[in-house]
């Protein structure tokens, strides 16, 4: 049996206040004060640059610093997050392990093949290999959407960023 008591008449409700919020307001403003301090400690790097590298993390730390303060503040009127309803998942199916068997067993093959092959190949066996253990049946689809991903992946940071990435035995070809 339970029993509800209802405020008097006149009297506003008791708004309950999540306790947890506070902590999280607390560690976003501490994380965000560190990323300062941190920010402050850096040395200029390019003097000729008008955006020097410390610029963002002065934007990331004041970011968290005040997203904590208004979450205290929201938190300190009463707001709450509302409960996740989790429709769009079945709780009461377990784990497909066979599926993430097969997306850690070619994540590792990717790993173990990057330095030989190159990310232009793994890239693409990679991306068709995932696609595969997701339920795609559609190889060639597959390789081709890869091979265009990785290649583009690849020419954007080695030679847009100037980040090498192996070529593999593609070395000289890309």
């Amino acid at each position: 049996m339970t029993t509800t008591t209802e405020a008097p008449a006149g009297t506003p409700p008791a708004t309950l206040v999540d306790r947890a919020q506070y902590g999280l307001a607390g560690f976003l403003v501490v994380v965000g004060g560190y990323v300062l301090y941190d920010a402050w400690s850096l040395e200029p790097a390019f003097a000729d640059q008008p955006v020097q590298p410390y610029a963002i993390p002065y934007v990331v730390g004041a970011g968290l610093v005040v997203l904590g303060i208004l979450l205290g503040i929201a938190t300190a009127r009463g707001d709450r997050p509302e409960a996740e309803e989790g429709e769009d998942i079945d709780l009461t199916q377990g784990t497909d392990v066979r599926t993430v068997a097969l997306l850690a067993g070619v994540l590792v093959v990717n790993i173990a093949l990057i330095d030989v092959l190159g990310w232009a190949i793994t890239g693409a066996l990679l991306f068709a290999g995932s696609a595969f253990a997701l339920g795609s049946r559609t190889w060639v689809r597959d390789l081709a959407v890869g091979a265009a991903l990785s290649v583009g992946t690849w020419y954007g940071f080695y030679v847009g960023l100037g980040i090498p990435i192996p070529a593999g035995i593609l070395d000289g070809v890309l």
